[in-house]
């Protein structure tokens, strides 16, 4: 959620923020209806406080005229007390889908208005026609799409063989490298409640997009960043115990409603995927240096790697709904001839700690302010094993994976 006294204090420009963030938001809405809520509750106190005076009256002379004031006093109140209650609602609903405040050195426009700031490393040369990844997981016997499909239904993936040792490698490969960028190991449960995707700006707005079970009121996370939000849910933090630095694996649940292009076969766009995240709860001040830091410790497993990549600044219209600004890393994929994200580091600034009231004290007494959150993939793993598999292949299909690899899990 955003500061309200920034609305206030300045309301078209807020608003211009806004509407470049998300054109489908109305933020003159917003704007009106908190307004409206601030003269109700005045109202509402004021009629209150009458409502007081006249019974301290009526302890010393009931009269007629008392009375009949004391009635519609009551009915007016009554009244102003349900729009209240009305119009507090509609106030939380849209407030809740307000998005975020883009940062002032964001690009204007959509996708298109990306700007790549960094490239590292080259694409590889072939002498032969690159394959694409589901055509060497099927030369290598590492899929089965079908068997997946068949236990619990289409874009879901089975690992087989080699894959499922891969797997393995690359999850202790990411978490021992966050680790050594000093980020500290989290396993959180895989089920969450609705507070904690309110609290991480998830809901109410994308709730189509989650799996729920419905008999324990309860949600598959759809990404560790749910997750080590609520952590510190309701939390007061004192300044030198900041900033929190955390790396979680988890699977993550997404039913991703829509079609599915060509480039977004196999492994690239599934209901089901493993994640290593980098978490940071910062004072405010901290957050810039913050997301460098972490957008560096992601860059640093793809520089292992040796897979080439570049990074882009997302435009406005490119920034999901809690971030004020977005790095995206896209990692090159030969088989297929595209850039890929693999990761996209956000400074979400008080955006979520204003929703799920973590806040910090600078000194011992003084009073409370909110938190800045950033997050980011490290890495999204199996956009990763895909550019792996295309960038590592030999010409008879076979992948000799780089040897760092090979050190984490015996039998790789």
């Amino acid at each position: 959620m955003i500061d309200l006294e920034l609305l206030r204090q300045k309301p078209e420009e807020i608003k211009a923020l806004m509407r470049k963030k998300d054109p489908s938001f109305d933020g003159e809405k917003l704007y009106q209806l908190d307004e409206k809520l601030r003269h109700l509750k005045l109202e509402v106190e004021t009629l209150r406080h009458q409502k007081n005076e006249l019974a301290k009256q009526g302890q010393k002379t009931v009269t007629p005229e008392l009375r009949e004031q004391a009635r519609a006093l009551s009915q007016d109140l009554k009244q102003k007390e349900q729009d209240l209650e009305c119009v507090q609602a509609e106030f939380k609903e849209i407030y809740l889908y307000c998005p975020n405040i883009l940062l002032s050195d964001i690009p204007e426009g959509s996708k298109e208005e990306n700007k790549v700031v960094k490239v590292w490393g080259k694409k590889p040369d072939f002498a032969f026609t690159p394959k694409n990844h589901a055509e060497l997981g099927a030369l290598n016997n590492w899929f089965d799409f079908e068997a997946a499909t068949r236990m619990t239904g289409s874009n879901f993936a089975l690992y087989k063989g080699d894959s499922v040792k891969l797997v393995y490698s690359l999850m202790m490969f990411m978490l021992n490298n966050n680790m050594r960028h000093g980020y500290s190991p989290v396993l959180p449960p895989y089920l969450i409640n609705y507070k904690a995707l309110e609290g991480a700006s998830n809901f109410p707005r994308f709730k189509d997009e989650v799996y729920s079970v419905p008999a324990d009121d309860l949600y598959l996370t759809p990404t560790s960043e749910v997750n080590l939000t609520s952590m510190y849910r309701d939390h007061i933090f004192a300044a030198q115990d900041l900033p929190v630095r955390m790396t979680a694996w988890t699977s993550c649940f997404r039913r991703e409603a829509g079609g599915y292009g060509a480039h977004e076969r196999g492994l690239i766009r599934i209901h089901q995927f493993e994640k290593a995240e980098l978490y940071t709860i910062t004072e405010p001040q901290h957050a810039q240096q913050e997301q460098e830091r972490m957008l560096a410790c992601a860059e640093s497993i793809l520089q292992a790697l040796g897979l080439h990549y570049q990074v882009s600044l997302l435009a406005a219209q490119d920034c999901s709904f809690a971030s004020a600004k977005t790095y995206d890393i896209e990692v090159w994929m030969p088989g297929q001839g595209v850039y890929k994200e693999v990761s996209s580091a956000s400074n979400c600034t008080d955006f979520q700690a204003r929703r799920s009231e973590i806040r910090y004290r600078s000194v011992p007494g003084a009073k409370t302010q909110l938190v800045y959150t950033l997050n980011a993939s490290s890495l999204a793993l199996p956009r990763l094993m895909v550019a792996l598999m295309e960038t590592y292949q030999k010409e008879d299909g076979s992948i000799e994976l780089p040897d760092i690899l090979k050190s984490v899990t015996v039998g790789l």
